[in-house]
């Protein structure tokens, strides 16, 4: 038996028991015969089994991203001096978001284009004494051709000018190196105003006037909030059944608590599963112009997959454990007619349906698909009156109740109830009720 199946059961019988038992009691004296103190016959909700097939739906647990979300971070450590946005502020890309303390900086940098001044002025020096050194070897190498010069003279101005040469090398590579140091230092004195890098909203701003920051120190996160991504987590087993393109149903709640649903399509699926736990992730691309998601939700999100076969369908409230076999059935009452007509509005004044004392049982059934409102299940025939409320008032041998019918909406829309609204359903029942509870 199902968790949600538990709870709708162990919940049916701990908030309702009172209103059951005041609709058997007044059913009782409405007919005008005393109550049996040793046979008390409980009240019961019953709707109708049909056939169909279900939705075949798997409910994931999904993480809200905005597309092209963007954490940001300093490139230098340095102190903030000014703070430009604020969280919720919508910036395009370029705009200018945080300046930090330059002064150091640019010292750093008017002394690195000294250098660059003084190392270029000795690459003149050096270009200077070889095109000297160049002109007296070409001089003296004449002279040796005339005999008018020694071999050794000849031989040491080679030896200068290879001097030189490498003087000059040197001093071509010491203006490289100080050119280089100059572009740094101008990079980092840009990387002192931190831009936007794309047109979105700013969230969680971690940036304050005097902070000291470093190039591990997370600035703010920035995205398109109009197009967001929600991420979900497949295993193994989910891929043989969960494709792309297949519809996809997000559940938001708004600030009383109501369900409101975005229909989306799955977007695409990683095919690398993770070697630990055989998973993978999934994406769905939502258009947010409503703007009823927010990055960093986690949202219900249903991946429908196709549908059943043909079975008969109860509700999933409808199932119970039999509390000594432990094995799972339902309550049927056999002997209601279809002239019975269901109850759909629980707020109606006029005094509930109830039939005469009705012969119940229980019977085993075979659950075939499984939804998350619905079961299809073996073992039963459509049209079967089977209990959805109350069951707990008839497992101690009891076989016979008075059952109240309602339509498939009423219980559907039961089974979506949290705790709180069932509470407060139970006690405008009984403030609606023209008798309360007798004592038995």
């Amino acid at each position: 038996m199902s968790v949600s199946s538990r709870i709708i059961s162990r919940m049916s019988g701990l908030f309702l028991f009172v209103f059951l038992i005041s609709c058997s009691s007044e059913s009782e004296q409405q007919q005008g015969g005393p109550m049996n103190q040793n046979a008390v016959i409980p009240a019961v909700e019953a709707v109708q089994a049909r056939y169909g097939s279900l939705p075949l739906v798997e409910r994931f647990s999904g993480n809200v991203r905005s597309e092209n979300q963007v954490p940001l971070f300093p490139q230098i450590n340095a102190r903030i001096e000014e703070v430009f946005v604020e969280n919720g502020d919508f910036v395009n890309k370029g705009d200018r978001l945080v300046k930090l303390q330059d002064e150091q900086l640019k010292q750093q940098l008017a002394q690195a284009e000294a250098g660059l001044k003084i190392n270029k002025a000795r690459l003149r020096q050096a270009e200077a004494a070889l095109k000297e050194l160049n002109a007296r070897y070409n001089r003296l190498k004449k002279l040796a051709e005339q005999e008018l010069s020694s071999d050794a003279e000849l031989e040491q101005i080679e030896a200068e000018l290879t001097s030189a040469e490498a003087n000059f090398e040197l001093a071509e590579a010491q203006v490289e190196q100080s050119q280089a140091l100059v572009n740094e230092r101008k990079e980092n004195l840009n990387r002192t105003i931190i831009t936007a890098p794309i047109s979105g909203t700013i969230g969680q701003r971690n940036a304050q006037v005097g902070m000291q920051v470093n190039t591990g120190t997370q600035l703010f996160l920035i995205g398109d909030l109009s197009k967001l991504r929600v991420e979900i987590v497949l295993t193994e087993e989910m891929l043989n059944k969960i494709s792309i393109g297949q519809s996809a149903t997000i559940h938001v709640a708004d600030y009383e608590g109501n369900d409101r649903e975005i229909s989306a399509k799955l977007s695409r699926i990683s095919p690398f599963l993770n070697e630990v736990t055989r998973s993978t992730e999934a994406e769905i691309d939502v258009n947010n112009e409503n703007g009823w998601l927010k990055p960093g939700m986690f949202v219900p999100v249903d991946i429908h997959f196709g549908e059943s076969e043909q079975a008969t369908l109860i509700p999933v409230s409808a199932i119970f454990t039999d509390p000594t076999s432990g094995e799972d059935g339902v309550f049927i009452a056999s002997s209601i007619g279809t002239e019975i007509q269901p109850v759909a509005d629980d707020n109606s004044d006029s005094p509930q349906a109830l039939t005469e004392p009705t012969p119940v049982k229980f019977i085993p059934i075979n659950v075939i698909a499984r939804g998350r409102m619905e079961v299809g299940v073996g073992g039963l025939e459509s049209g079967d009156w089977v209990i959805t409320l109350g069951q707990d008032l008839l497992v101690e041998g009891r076989e016979q109740a008075r059952v109240r019918t309602v339509t498939w909406d009423k219980v559907l829309g039961l089974q979506l109830m949290q705790r709180e609204d069932l509470l407060k359903e139970v006690l405008q029942e009984q403030k609606s009720s023209p008798q309360q509870a007798a004592t038995l």
